[in-house]
């Protein structure tokens, strides 16, 4: 649900990964509602890409305005795959996977650097992923306060393997500006597997001590980088 804001700025979608919900937003949101933007949360069903793309789809023809779509981890791919629309002005990728033209999630996880993190996946029950609890708080919440990683562990949203394989076809950030947050003590996704995505996709990179979770963890970080892409949208749009 989107509210409304100061004339003139897109609204800011927020659109979260795997294993979890759009609830972990809720910090970066209210940064981001302070500074005074109009900011909608979308909640896949992470089901498969494609669904998760229609959800997003339905969100931002919900904008009253142009967009700028954010992606956490796995929501990466889905920004990536929605961004060639129209109404998105700019891609913000927070700990993110940025595939490129016929790669899904899976391709980036199979072909990451050596000595990368490996996730603590379970193997699939009937076509759905979740991680290891006793390993979750490590992997993928570390700076993430012990009770509510342990929290978010038990209340993990299952991931559809069609989401993990799900393949972008048209990559936006060929197209579109993009900013990529780097979290530096990620567990999930090697934080070299990050520098390279997005040096790959030509984005705007900072980077900041954190978890995979960073996005819960340092949420004004995360508003700040998400402020600097609108605020290089506003300066190209000025010009």
């Amino acid at each position: 649900m989107a509210e409304t804001t100061g004339a003139g700025r897109p609204t800011v979608v927020l659109v979260h990964g795997g294993f979890v919900d759009g609830s972990g937003w809720e910090g970066v949101y209210m940064a981001l509602r302070q500074d005074g933007c109009h900011v909608s949360i979308v909640q896949n069903p992470t089901l498969s890409l494609a669904d998760d793309v229609a959800a997003t789809l339905r969100v931002i023809r919900a904008a009253p305005g142009p967009v700028v779509l954010v992606g956490h981890s796995y929501g990466g791919a889905v920004v990536t795959a929605m961004g060639n629309d129209p109404q998105v002005e700019a891609l913000v990728y927070i700990a993110a996977f940025v595939p490129d033209q016929g790669e899904s999630v899976e391709t980036l996880l199979r072909n990451a650097p050596p000595d990368a993190p490996v996730p603590p996946i379970l193997p699939p029950q009937d076509g759905f992923l979740l991680l290891e609890q006793k390993k979750f708080a490590a992997a993928f919440a570390a700076d993430v306060p012990r009770h509510k990683a342990n929290f978010m562990a038990a209340a993990q949203v299952p991931w559809g393997l069609a989401a993990l394989t799900g393949v972008v076809a048209v990559p936006a950030w060929r197209s579109k500006p993009s900013w990529y947050l780097v979290a530096t003590e990620d567990k999930m996704i090697s934080p070299v597997a990050q520098r390279q995505m997005a040096r790959r996709a030509g984005s705007t990179v900072a980077e900041a001590a954190g978890s995979h979770a960073i996005y819960i963890s340092r949420p004004h970080a995360t508003a700040s980088l998400i402020m600097k892409a609108l605020a290089g949208i506003a300066a190209v749009r000025d010009r």
